[in-house]
């Protein structure tokens, strides 16, 4: 149920944005959330819509979810390949000398906010 917490933390992210920037109301976030992240969509829907409403700044929000595909690295041939379709092994040369690169992340992509000024 770590969904909560990262509500919680992008909360706390867009207070501290609001008050540099003097937003009074973010009517919508568009977050990207990598495809490994763990983060299960519905339930993180839930959690916001849940949250928002107990929150001033975001009570009118709307919350947009883009999904960035997992990539993996492998260091012995050095390609790229989708994660979730070949997992940790590499299909060019079968190696398991291979890394995340992109797909576990969660980012504030776009703020769309009234301000004071």
């Amino acid at each position: 149920m770590h969904e909560m917490g990262i509500i919680l933390n992008l909360a706390k992210t867009l207070d501290e944005t609001a008050e540099e920037q003097n937003i009074i109301k973010i009517g919508k976030v568009v977050l990207q959330v990598g495809e490994v992240s763990g983060i299960m969509t519905d339930y993180f829907v839930d959690c916001w819509d849940y949250f928002k409403g107990r929150h001033e700044i975001l009570k009118d929000s709307v919350l947009e979810l883009e999904t960035i595909p997992a990539v993996t690295y492998c260091s012995a041939c050095q390609k790229t390949y989708e994660t979730v379709k070949y997992g940790k092994t590499c299909p060019y040369c079968q190696s398991g000398e291979t890394w995340l690169v992109r797909g576990n992340e969660c980012v504030i992509k776009e703020i769309e906010a009234e301000t004071s000024e």
